[in-house]
């Protein structure tokens, strides 16, 4: 039975070869969309799960209540790992590291700047990497050890034997390569190219030590012996800054390292998502676009069902089940359903590569994976099952006498199900158009929102190596302005685009003792104002002519509504430990998170031993490439040991965009790819329709009625689907999308803009569809139809 049924639907499946040709392709389509999202899906949700400990692993977090509401930080004391590991018994192992930093190491002529971290000896016990060569037992036993990841070893050294070999950190420190490790998964939290010992950082930086409880500056990683009591031990840590200084604020926590990647948003000390919010979009897409793949098959079917009435009515007249009828029209979907896999895989396998590079990951398809084929049958049956289960059963249910006689079958429940597969599909296609539009106007008002300052030809220089001589940085601003190349120079104690450093212990006259503030603080050079194109809003900023500023301070506006100061100049103020007194306001300028407000900031003379950037003005009248060239050469001759590192501050700016710019282009290429499948469905509708009203329309044409007559008769019907959709699919629409803008705090308020647009789209795409098909019933010679035999 199982062959003939076989041989059945091949059989119709070459007859009809237009039919299949359209089905298929939906079905390959929708099935290619919904496979790559899920590969998407599944590789984020792998983050960090490739480490043996994963699930016991977690990070130490430490929220504040600062500035009116709770903020959570990943950064602890360097005090913190030992006290755990020496007072909890729950703790197995616990790590401090660095955040990953690019650093210079070289070995011989070869300079390479990539990211590094500093790391106790059992970050590597906790997380346990892949060890490829050398010393893999306790490799950072040694100050003055490294370990390297192969493809860093293989740009220092290539085809040498790197083990036991000395490089040097930044032109100084020779360090011993201990082990060669795998290069890091890509779907890796930390992320690094080599790493150093916590107390050769410990020895380059001695604050880290001197400041104890009150510094929060690294990451720790804390493993405990099992997940279970996981609320209990944060509720014996939380008070642990206060156990060290009564003046200690912070709450103390440890968050899962399986859950960091997705779930980094913390509101109030709670935790309330992040990258999770995001790939619960994609994945409600993914089944989406395969519920509507599969409609366009039940209605691409049954719009067939003239044709395979008779085939039915003489199948049960000879003895046919109805069961058997239900096999027969079951196996020709899972059928199809294979052939449109095979095509999906063809379609993934060329979309993978451009679809890596917009993402900028490296997704592959597990074929060694037995739980991938499993998914991937999974998702056969289920796709032929739910696609073929509606015209199995209604194309079952044909009676043999009157589909003989000729095709009598009441159609009237037929159209209504299909009606309401159709006015689902343009609900969704209709949501996923106004999502679309919301989601681009409000990148656009963030990216073009005043942000204080000006991006433009604007860059930044680490300060590295020689730069952070006084004198030869004092060379390079002499040297730069007098090319013409640039028209200011200043410093910045770190990168424009980075977070800065948070200060907490800073009081004015009338503060009330009980509030906690944070200033974001940032030492900044002469002429810091002219060159990023600010302005004061009054009083004064640092000067050549003022050589006593070093005790002097400047508030941006946010700072001083903060404190309440109605005469701020001039006020004395107690900041590091120190009195200073305020000479300037400055205006509200965006440093960190354009989502956010801009907080309270303090700006302090900077000191040039701190390292930091070079901030400088391009001068718009030369040639920019020429005046690069001229920065370069000049940055190189003053500092040869390193190589050039300068960046426009616009294109890092760019990057704090990724997210709502990637969830913006996968909205809309998929959404494209879902409403396409939608007009499929639409197609299938029109084909049943038009052959159900085949004489009508003859009969019509035969009194006289033209074809733009005919085309809206045939349009009215299928614009009132589109319209209701549209109705239904508006309020759904702003539901989803008010809740996701209400996650920034700059954010634009909902128009009927992008409604509209749903209307006019959804309207236009029906009425080219169904006009498409309809036009060849119009065209069609109305004797075809109207002849008996």
């Amino acid at each position: 039975m199982f062959r003939l049924n076989l041989k059945i639907a091949l059989r119709n499946l070459w007859k009809n070869k237009g039919f299949s040709l359209i089905n298929i392709g939906g079905l390959a389509i929708g099935l290619a969309s919904c496979m790559l999202l899920l590969l998407y899906v599944a590789y984020e949700f792998s983050y960090d799960k490739q480490f043996k400990n994963y699930n016991t692993t977690y990070v130490a977090y430490n929220s504040l209540d600062a500035n009116g509401k709770i903020v959570s930080w990943a950064l602890t004391p360097g005090v913190l790992a030992p006290e755990l590991k020496q007072k909890y018994p729950d703790v197995v192992d616990v790590s401090r590291s660095t955040y990953p930093n690019e650093q210079l190491i070289s070995y011989g002529a070869k300079k390479i700047k990539s990211k590094a971290v500093f790391a106790d000896p059992s970050f590597l016990r906790i997380l346990d990497y892949e060890f490829l060569s050398g010393n893999s037992t306790n490799p950072l036993a040694n100050i003055n050890s490294v370990v390297l990841t192969h493809t860093l070893a293989k740009k220092l050294f290539g085809a040498e034997n790197p083990i036991g070999k000395t490089v040097k950190l930044d032109n100084n420190d020779g360090l011993k390569v201990e082990a060669v490790m795998a290069d890091l998964p890509e779907n890796s939290s930390i992320r690094f190219d080599y790493m150093m010992p916590w107390k050769l950082y410990e020895q380059h930086e001695p604050w880290t030590i001197e400041e104890g409880w009150a510094s929060n500056f690294c990451l720790t990683l804390v493993q405990l012996k099992n997940n279970s009591h996981l609320d209990q031990f944060n509720s014996s840590i939380k008070d642990m800054y206060q156990r060290h200084g009564k003046n200690l604020k912070p709450i103390l926590f440890l968050h899962p390292l399986a859950k960091w990647h997705l779930y980094d948003q913390f509101e109030n000390g709670k935790l309330v998502g992040g990258k999770i919010d995001q790939l619960k979009i994609f994945f409600l897409l993914a089944i989406c676009i395969l519920l509507i793949a599969c409609v366009n098959f039940m209605n691409l079917s049954t719009a067939r069902s003239e044709k395979r009435a008779k085939e039915v009515g003489v199948r049960k007249a000879i003895g046919s089940s109805r069961k058997s009828l239900i096999s027969q029209f079951i196996l020709e979907s899972i059928l199809l359903s294979l052939i449109g896999t095979v095509i999906a895989f063809i379609l993934l396998e060329v979309s993978l590569p451009y679809f890596n590079e917009l993402l900028n990951i490296k997704l592959v398809i597990q074929y060694q994976d037995w739980k991938y084929w499993l998914v991937l049958a999974g998702l056969i049956i289920f796709t032929g099952l739910l696609a073929g289960s509606y015209p199995a059963f209604y194309l079952s249910s044909f009676e043999p006498i009157k589909v003989l006689k000729g095709f009598g079958s009441t159609t009237g429940s037929a159209i209504s199900v299909r009606k309401i597969l159709v006015v689902s599909q343009f609900v969704f296609a209709a949501c996923l158009i106004v999502c679309t539009a919301v989601i681009y106007q409000q990148l656009n008002y963030i990216k073009n929102k005043p942000i204080g300052y000006e991006q433009g030809n604007l860059i930044q220089i680490a300060l590295q190596g020689n730069l952070k001589d006084n004198g030869k940085l004092d060379l390079l601003n002499e040297r730069l302005l007098k090319s013409g190349a640039i028209k200011r120079v200043s410093l910045l104690s770190m990168g424009i685009d980075e977070e800065g450093n948070n200060n907490s212990n800073t009081s004015w006259p009338g503060k009330n003792p009980n509030e906690m503030v944070l200033f974001n603080e940032r030492g900044i050079g002469y002429d810091f104002v002219e060159t990023i194109g600010t302005e004061m809003i009054s009083g004064r900023t640092f000067g050549r002519e003022f050589p006593g500023d070093s005790n002097k301070v400047i508030f941006n506006q946010a700072a001083i509504k903060t404190m309440g100061l109605k005469n701020p100049v001039g006020s004395v103020i107690s900041f590091r430990g120190s009195r200073c007194t305020i000479i300037g306001v400055m205006k509200d300028f965006v440093l960190e998170s354009p989502y956010k407000k801009v907080g309270p900031m303090i700006f302090y003379q900077s000191n040039k031993n701190e390292g930091g950037v070079v901030l400088v003005r391009l001068n718009e009248g030369q040639n920019i490439s020429a005046s690069l060239s001229q920065i370069d050469a000049i940055v190189k001759g003053i500092n040869p040991d390193y190589p050039v590192d300068r960046k426009f501050v616009n294109e890092s700016f760019e990057v704090k965009f990724k997210n709502e710019k990637l969830l913006g282009t996968l909205s809309n290429w998929f959404g494209g790819f879902a409403i396409f499948i939608s007009c499929l469905g639409l197609l299938g509708l029109a084909l049943f329709m038009a052959e159900q009203r085949k004489k009508e329309i003859s009969i019509r044409k035969v009194l006289g009625a033209s074809t733009s007559n005919i085309l809206t008769l045939l349009n009215k019907d299928f614009i009132k689907l589109v319209a209701i959709a549209n109705v239904i699919a508006f309020p759904l629409a702003y539901i989803i999308i008010n809740k996701w803008l209400s996650t920034f705090e700059y954010r634009i308020s909902i128009s009927f803009l992008p409604f509209v647009l749903a209307i006019v789209i959804s309207i236009l795409i029906a009425a080219i569809t169904v006009s498409i098909q309809s036009v060849k019933v119009v065209k069609a010679n109305p004797v075809d139809a109207l002849k008996y035999e």
